[in-house]
């Protein structure tokens, strides 16, 4: 088979396992995390609302100017847009996951099982859990937002230092398969990667914009929830393309002659 049709095969698998892997984190972020959102926005509504009914200091008459501007989108909208939102990342996540897959394979001999399974791990620990530790998701009520910018950059660096170390520890883990023993070699891959991952945390700034009243339970819940999420797709993601290209790998089963008649 040509490069362009193996690519093509895998792409499409890459898609399909996208799809469904976002519709699969789509409905655990709207069973568990909504519930959460839901809680941060009515205690973000019930601290302003003092705020925007206040009173003067003389003839109590109230000064202060009602806020009556509806959001862009409403909670409704928000929720259906939910899916929509964890879909489209699931497929263009999968069109990703298999360009990176199809040239793992022309370069390193390695199942296409261990292959999916392997990325979907490697690209969890970088995207996901790297940036978790470093800087973890906050609810709607928490954070300045004339800091989103600022945030969205350092988060976008803590990505940059998860890949970083997910690179590097491949890298000692191939240059170490003739020259370690397995125990040895596994050792030595965390460690690179624990290296690399710990140095570049440390040395991006730290952020904390979570206010000193804010209930602690409902944000280690969001966070919670947000991990839950994030680890759906990712291992939806792996399975299911490891599923496709293991099933697309089986020689089709032929069906026996029937007998002659004696």
């Amino acid at each position: 088979m040509s490069l362009t049709g193996t690519y093509t095969r895998l792409l499409v698998r890459g898609l399909l396992a996208g799809l469904l892997a976002g519709l699969l984190a789509g409905g655990v972020a709207f069973v568990v995390g909504e519930p959460q959102v839901e809680a941060a926005v009515a205690l973000e509504n019930s601290v302003s609302e003092p705020h925007s009914h206040g009173e003067s200091d003389s003839g109590g008459v109230a000064t202060a100017e009602h806020h009556d501007d509806e959001p862009l989108v409403s909670r409704t909208g928000q929720r259906a847009g939910l899916f929509l939102a964890t879909t489209l990342a699931g497929v263009a996540l999968g069109a990703i996951f298999a360009s990176v897959a199809y040239a793992i394979r022309r370069t390193v001999p390695v199942s296409a099982v261990t292959l999916s399974l392997g990325l979907a791990g490697a690209a969890w620990l970088a995207v996901v859990i790297v940036p978790y530790v470093k800087y973890p998701p906050n609810p709607p009520a928490v954070g300045n937002p004339e800091t989103f910018g600022q945030r969205t950059w350092l988060w976008l660096a803590a990505v940059a230092i998860g890949l970083l170390a997910v690179v590097v520890a491949a890298y000692v883990a191939t240059a170490s398969a003739k020259r370690l023993a397995p125990v040895a070699r596994i050792a030595a891959t965390a460690l690179a990667f624990l290296v690399v991952a710990v140095v570049g945390c440390v040395l991006l700034p730290s952020v904390n914009e979570v206010a000193d009243g804010f209930p602690a339970t409902l944000l280690w819940e969001f966070r919670l929830s947000t991990l839950a999420t994030q680890t759906t797709l990712w291992a939806s993601l792996g399975l299911v393309f490891a599923y496709l290209s293991d099933r697309s790998a089986r020689p089709p089963v032929r069906e026996a002659a029937p007998m002659s008649a004696m």
